[in-house]
């Protein structure tokens, strides 16, 4: 378990959580709200969780000298200087961001699922997609490109092949998706409770990907679970403020 006191500043019991911000230049309005929510809000946290799909995709660490990409580490490095604990999870398109871009930005890479104390409550964080079982292509994808000798392979190319093997996959799965119901784009309740069973009943669990902002009451084994569902950023920035009173959703232009 992840202990959020330690190195944290001790004025600020605020931890905030975010993910899938699918961050690419060709979204500038979202990069800049990015940037202002680093040197603003983010700073009155002791700790803040990216929960996935930090960028709109990471072809690999030798990227971090792309114009587009450095900005956003130094972004991160000024925050981290200020004293906030910065958390890193994989999504679904940055499953390859590895210790060279997390060294440079100052942050720490943890695990999916990963179980912290947050103000005394058991909470799980997940990106969440392991958990749309129903999704059984994008499973086997997932499974595919988790595979460390596929990645090792796919990162032996040349940075602007990796890139346009991305794009192309990106495409297909944009194609795929419109004849998917969303249903089976959605959380799986079985997964959902296997997982809370795995992990002792959490408090609560927290995580991303389905682009669904919402609050679920959990009643499993008998133990209830509240299920935070964070937000996407790809019209307005979103993100979950905790602290020893609770979590609340805020929106960046209506804080």
């Amino acid at each position: 378990m992840v202990n959020l006191n330690t190195g944290s500043p001790a004025s600020s019991d605020v931890t905030i959580f975010i993910s899938d911000l699918h961050l690419c230049a060709s979204r500038p309005h979202i990069t800049d709200a990015f940037l202002q929510f680093l040197s603003s809000e983010a700073k009155s946290a002791k700790a803040i969780y990216i929960l996935g799909d930090l960028f709109e995709y990471w072809a690999g660490d030798d990227d971090i000298e792309d114009a587009f990409n450095k900005q956003i580490l130094q972004g991160f490095k000024q925050l981290a200087t200020s004293g906030v604990l910065i958390y890193l999870m994989h999504g679904n398109r940055d499953f390859l961001i590895t210790d060279d871009f997390c060294n440079a930005a100052q942050i720490h890479l943890i695990n999916d699922p990963t179980l912290i104390d947050l103000s005394g409550n058991t909470t799980l964080l997940s990106h969440g997609d392991a958990l749309c079982t129903d999704d059984v292509t994008y499973q086997q994808f997932r499974t595919q490109v988790r595979n460390k000798q596929w990645q090792a392979d796919f990162l032996s190319q040349p940075l602007q092949a990796r890139k346009n093997q991305i794009e192309a996959i990106r495409l297909r799965s944009e194609q795929e998706k419109s004849n998917k119901s969303a249903a089976i784009m959605d959380v799986n309740p079985d997964a959902v409770n296997q997982l809370l069973r795995e992990y002792n009943h959490p408090s609560l669990l927290i995580h991303g990907h389905t682009h669904r902002p919402n609050q679920h009451q959990l009643l499993v084994d008998g133990n209830t679970t509240t299920r935070w569902v964070l937000g996407d950023w790809y019209e307005q920035g979103s993100y979950l403020v905790c602290d020893a009173s609770g979590c609340r959703s805020v929106n960046l232009n209506s804080n």
